[in-house]
């Protein structure tokens, strides 16, 4: 890594507008991409976190960096281009949090499994079986991609008493 890659990006926050909408597909993995991905993985590590979406550093871009070891295990690391789920089964109710929601955690229901399709950043299509916890951050990353946070899947009541309190943050 490039001295440049040790500066953690900032992370943007609930209210932010990149959170509500869908990131663009990236259709060229250039150095551009690459220097995100890394500075996303350095972020990450440093928040510390277990997944980071691209629209959590202000890159309106389809990018994810799982790592549920937090860096210990370097096969359970995945830098994912343009990922999208194409089979989910089961279901597994845990408590859940966010990085762009800092200090709420909530109960969320996700699939137990997950098959996860993707591009590394060598530009190679990969096909990922998760289950558990790894299942549950690549669909919490993957729903950042779509604009969607983790506490839009909660009861809109619970919904609206967090969104007001950061409203009064901000």
């Amino acid at each position: 890594m490039e001295e440049h890659d040790n500066i953690a990006l900032d992370i943007a926050v609930i209210g932010n507008p990149v959170l509500a909408r869908k990131a663009e597909e990236i259709k060229n993995i250039d150095e551009k991409i690459i220097e995100l991905a890394k500075r996303m993985l350095y972020t990450m590590y440093a928040a510390p976190g277990i997944g980071l979406a691209a629209p959590q550093v202000s890159q309106s871009k389809r990018l994810i960096t799982v790592d549920i070891s937090v860096g210990k295990n370097k096969s359970d690391l995945f830098i994912l281009i343009n990922p999208e789920i194409i089979h989910k089964e089961g279901q597994d109710i845990m408590e859940e949090g966010c990085l762009s929601v800092p200090g709420v955690r909530e109960p969320v229901s996700r699939p137990f499994q997950a098959v996860i399709k993707g591009i590394t950043l060598e530009g190679k299509e990969v096909n990922l079986e998760a289950e558990g916890l790894a299942a549950r951050v690549f669909c919490h990353e993957i729903d950042h991609l779509n604009g969607k946070l983790f506490i839009d899947r909660l009861s809109p009541l619970k919904r609206s008493l967090i969104r007001k309190k950061f409203k009064k943050k901000n």
